[in-house]
């Protein structure tokens, strides 16, 4: 391995390989590393081959180096600037402008509930008799 590489260092690599847990990316001439599927952007990433093709140049970030196993831990998405989210005052006055008509999740159960309950102490009042 080259002993120009260092944890935290950030680089430009070419992929040389897709499998379906990531990409190889090379370095340079003699070294090369893996940016796991996780570590290829923020948000989910279903198929590798669906952001990157071999031969992509690629700014990654050396996230571990393992010696004595030659193996080289990279992430792309550790190059980029994650996406904002919405601020919870967004969510919540977005969730309360919903029509009291629409059917949730919880709304429906608690009625469902309430059903069971009465039709359990039915079928008491049944077998006491």
């Amino acid at each position: 391995m080259s002993e120009k590489i260092e944890v935290g260092s950030v680089l430009t690599g070419k992929v040389t390989g897709i499998q379906p847990y990531g990409a190889f990316v090379a370095l340079d001439e003699n070294t090369q590393g893996l940016v796991h599927i996780s570590e290829i952007k923020h948000g989910f990433v279903k198929e590798v081959s669906e952001h990157l093709t071999v031969g992509d140049e690629v700014k990654v970030k050396v996230l571990s180096i393992d010696e004595a196993a030659g193996k080289i831990s990279l992430s792309i998405r550790a190059t980029e600037k994650a996406p904002e989210k919405a601020p919870l005052q967004k969510i919540m006055k977005r969730n309360s402008e919903q029509s009291d008509t629409e059917v949730h999740g919880f709304n429906t159960l608690k009625e469902k509930l309430e059903e069971w309950i009465e039709q359990s102490d039915d079928r008491e009042n049944l077998l006491k008799k």
